[in-house]
C-alpha cells in the first residue's frame, strides 16, 4: 500500500553541475551563465563576460549546446580585450 507510488509526482532533483560549467537558463530567453553554486532551492549563475549573479530555478537550467558555449566564450574574450572583464 505505502512503496514507491505513494508520490507518484514527486520528481528528483536535478545533479549539480560542476563549478563554472557553462548552463541556459530557458526563463531568461536561454541567457548563458556559469554555474556558480547553490542559493537555497535555486542556483546561482553569472554571465559569462563577468556582471552579476542570478538565480534560476534548475527546473528551467539545461547544460548549453556546444556552439552556446563557443558564443558564450567568444564574448567573454571580447570583452577582455576591450578591457571590459579581467
Amino acid at each position: 500500500m505505502y512503496g514507491e507510488n505513494a508520490r507518484p509526482n514527486a520528481q528528483e532533483p536535478p545533479e549539480l553541475p560542476p563549478p563554472g560549467a557553462l548552463l541556459v537558463d530557458m526563463s531568461r530567453g536561454d541567457r548563458v551563465g556559469e554555474f556558480r553554486g547553490v542559493a537555497g532551492p535555486r542556483w546561482s549563475l553569472r554571465p559569462v563576460g563577468g556582471g552579476i549573479e542570478w538565480e534560476a530555478e534548475p527546473r528551467h537550467v539545461r547544460p548549453a549546446l556546444l556552439i552556446g558555449q563557443l558564443r558564450a566564450r567568444t564574448a567573454r574574450l571580447n570583452a577582455r580585450s576591450r578591457g571590459e572583464v579581467l
